[in-house]
């Protein structure tokens, strides 16, 4: 029992389980540890500390933050905050304010494309912040699309008709949030920077690095088996720490299953580790100052 899963998403950002149900089939798909990684909160991350000592799943406190990024789109990861850190709560409300500003822009933009779709339908898809993936869900609801996916891909991805802009912060200040509250700042799924030059994504990863990026999220499910390779490749030759997630998000996402990533692969353990080293060697060296 040595999988885990370091990128999900409970029903306090844009996934369908509860931080509870999350850890829970977490058990039952036996795994030894998961983060939970919701976009600009860290509302559940009680909730899920709690449920991994009631099932026996260490449970790890994340948050994925994201981060200014105009040719793609750049999210960070950051794993062991303290969640109760005045700095990250303050910047993490900011966020979530821009999210609740732009959903009605986008439904606006959606009902003038000829879609019936109302801001109180896709908030009763919620019980925390509310999303584009509620949005598509929303969608999908009253027939306007077959899934989640076509949703994106038609509508609300970059881009796409009715996508809005919304404030993010960039990226040494996101990074920085991250490092001032503990934890350790991670290229979340580097392949949405749109990128396709391995050597143009070595030089940006090595500026973030720079600004104190510590790791970089190899293993994905979106990423092919010669794509995770590159940028192991470039990680390790960084020094960075690689990481791996499903970046689950229950019935919010489509093909994307707790603990895997395709095609049948599962994350060991000792992703999670290389973390804990990182971890241990900057405390030990701020043990010294």
């Amino acid at each position: 029992m040595d999988r885990i899963d370091l990128h999900t998403h409970s029903s306090y950002s844009d996934g369908s389980l509860s931080p509870r149900q999350l850890v829970q089939l977490a058990k039952k798909k036996r795994l030894r540890a998961i983060s939970l990684t919701d976009h600009d909160t860290v509302a559940g991350v009680e909730e899920a500390l709690a449920a991994g000592k009631e099932f026996g799943v260490e449970v790890v406190p994340g948050v994925e933050i994201s981060a200014q990024y105009p040719p793609g789109t750049m999210h960070i990861l950051g794993y062991y905050i303290h969640a109760s850190n005045r700095e990250l709560l303050g910047a993490l409300e900011k966020l979530q304010q821009a999210r609740a500003a732009r959903n009605p822009k986008i439904i606006e933009r959606l009902q003038a494309l000829g879609l019936e779709i109302s801001i109180n339908e896709v908030l009763d898809l919620s019980a925390g912040q509310v999303g584009r993936p509620h949005i598509a869900r929303a969608l999908v609801n009253k027939g306007y699309v077959s899934s989640i996916d076509e949703a994106f891909s038609l509508y609300l991805k970059k881009g796409a008709v009715a996508y809005v802009e919304k404030f993010r912060f960039p990226p040494p200040e996101a990074i920085g949030i991250i490092r001032r509250a503990g934890g350790i700042a991670v290229l979340a799924h580097p392949f949405t920077l749109g990128m396709k030059k391995p050597d143009e994504l070595s030089h940006l990863v090595k500026e973030l690095r720079e600004m104190g990026l510590e790791g970089m999220e190899v293993f994905y499910s979106d990423h092919p088996e010669k794509m995770a390779a590159v940028y192991e490749e470039i990680a390790r030759r960084l020094g960075l720490v690689c990481t791996g997630g499903s970046d689950f998000h229950g019935n919010f996402r489509d093909h994307s299953d707790l603990g895997c990533i395709p095609p049948g692969q599962h994350l060991d353990y000792g992703l999670l580790q290389g973390l804990k080293d990182r971890l241990q060697k900057r405390e030990s060296s701020s043990a010294k100052i």
